[in-house]
């Protein structure tokens, strides 16, 4: 019986291809089981690091990260740094992937990767799998599962894991506003007065934060695998590479930024990656509300995460987009990204100005 991710499975995009006897060579010592025949296949639905399933003698499987293609913000693809995470996050979050092999060695792929355990269920994205479908209950059971395990990962006692020194928790806040302003300016065409003024209001607006924990930096329903028969119950949490120490009401802040519901306008609702339609996922504040009870957190300071949420995520989608229009990536899914980022900048000033949920 196939496994339920089998659809986002892909042939290996022509520029996003590597050499493939040159990593089994390198893997064959090193991962085990790495010695046998070798098939490759891409994971086909993320859109900033490139995700592989090798395959050994037809059974044995591994999956391979890297970061994307072109120039790129080090900090926001570190392969090194999900490896540091999740080689020892697992010990007190059952929903932290394996890591069996980390490589810096860029002549291997053409750039360091990570070798580890694959995770089978249901990754949710534009469309609502059948199984699912038929259960009316499914979006509510996904909702609080997801939330749920937000709250629990940010209990997490990071010291007990060795991971104290991994970010630096004060200041946290003022430092994503400055980082993600810079990455802008790295990535933008023309000047661009509306981020202009997005920038400058949260840099007037931050809030004073005494909240410190373990920041997934991209927690979102797509980076959420759910069981493939039990939507109320989680299998893994995916994409580590930002993982830092800082302010947990930032991942809150990210998560309401990729969330969508039927009042939101076209415009965002085709920037979110949920399934459109009648589904009764929670509400933006059903999510607040649900995470307010389980982390006992004030969340009166809110629309200043959401903005900076929708802020950092325009940004991304800037610097994906210019890696198009400089032929770093031949996607043709990046050829539009302009158009999102216009929606996420009248957006993050509708937050700004009071007028969004």
């Amino acid at each position: 019986m196939p496994s339920p991710d089998e659809h986002d499975l892909i042939e290996v995009r022509a520029d996003e291809r590597f050499d493939e006897a040159r990593l089994q060579g390198y893997l064959r010592d090193r991962v085990p089981g790495a010695d046998g025949e070798m098939t490759v296949r891409q994971f086909g639905g993320g859109k900033a690091n490139l995700t592989y399933l090798l395959t050994f003698d037809a059974s044995l499987e591994y999956v391979l990260r890297r970061p994307p293609l072109g120039s790129y913000a080090p900090s926001a693809h570190d392969m090194g740094r999900e490896n540091r995470v999740l080689s020892v996050l697992h010990r007190a979050f059952q929903f932290a992937p394996r890591i069996y092999h980390y490589c810096e060695d860029e002549a291997v792929i053409g750039a360091p990767f990570l070798i580890m355990e694959r995770c089978r269920g249901l990754v949710i994205r534009e469309t609502m799998p059948e199984r699912f479908a038929a259960n009316a209950k499914a979006p509510q059971l996904m909702s609080a599962a997801l939330v749920d395990t937000l709250a629990a990962f940010h209990a997490i006692d990071y010291e007990a894991l060795g991971l104290s020194e991994l970010g630096r928790p004060a200041g946290f806040v003022q430092r994503q506003v400055e980082g993600w302003w810079r990455r802008w300016g790295a990535a933008t065409l023309d000047e661009n007065s509306q981020v202009n003024e997005i920038y400058r209001w949260l840099a007037d607006h931050l809030p004073e934060s005494s909240y410190h924990s373990l920041v997934h930096n991209d927690y979102k329903l797509d980076n959420t695998m759910f069981d493939a028969e039990d939507p109320s119950r989680v299998v893994a949490i995916l994409d580590w590479d930002m993982c830092t120490l800082g302010d947990p009401l930032s991942d809150v802040g990210t998560l309401l930024t990729y969330w969508t519901g039927p009042a939101d306008s076209a415009a965002v609702r085709a920037i979110g990656t949920m399934p459109p339609g009648d589904f009764a996922f929670y509400s933006r504040q059903q999510i607040l509300h649900r995470y307010a009870e389980q982390s006992g957190r004030d969340l009166s300071h809110i629309p200043f995460y959401h903005a900076l949420g929708v802020f950092r995520l325009l940004v991304i989608l800037q610097q994906i987009y210019i890696r198009y229009v400089r032929g770093f990536t031949q996607d043709e899914r990046f050829a539009q990204l302009d158009v999102s980022v216009n929606a996420l900048t009248e957006w993050a000033l509708e937050i700004m100005h009071g007028s969004a949920d």
